[in-house]
């Protein structure tokens, strides 16, 4: 079994990609986890075709999900909601243990360790939940 806190966790958690809030969001979303107090905060900017053009992210978060903000932010621009909630639900399944498949989102196989540790899932379920809803609140302002 592969360590919770292994060296491809401690890498990703110190190469967070889009780390630093936009000027002028679409749509922002900042999501908590009330048992270790990360903190992750997601603004996205969509184009004309309802896809993430711009992402920024605040973390405030421990290795885990420094790390998992890290898979988010590296793989999110060009995506559609669809597809940050489709993220954000294999994931949160796969850390329940109700899916062996984390999903189609690129190394999110990483955090199979940390199935057994749920006290660690909020924070690593935070920047998929931020994005996710800051897609969706971009989209809501774009429709009205």
């Amino acid at each position: 079994m592969t360590a919770l806190y292994n060296t491809q966790i401690l890498k990703l958690a110190t190469s967070i990609p889009h780390h630093a809030r936009l000027a002028h969001p679409h749509g922002t979303s900042e999501r908590r986890s009330p048992i270790c107090g990360s903190r992750v905060t997601v603004d996205v900017v969509l184009d004309d075709n309802g896809r993430i053009a711009e992402l920024g992210q605040e973390v405030r978060a421990c290795a885990l999900g420094q790390a998992s903000a890290s898979l988010m932010g590296a793989h999110a621009i060009g995506r559609s909601l669809p597809e940050l909630e489709a993220a954000r639900d294999a994931l949160a399944a796969f850390l329940a243990g109700s899916s062996e498949d984390p999903g189609g989102w690129p190394g999110l196989e990483l955090f199979a360790p940390a199935r057994a540790h749920s006290a660690r899932h909020a924070s690593i379920r935070l920047a998929f939940e931020a994005a996710a809803e800051a897609a969706a609140r971009a989209a809501r302002a774009e429709a009205a």
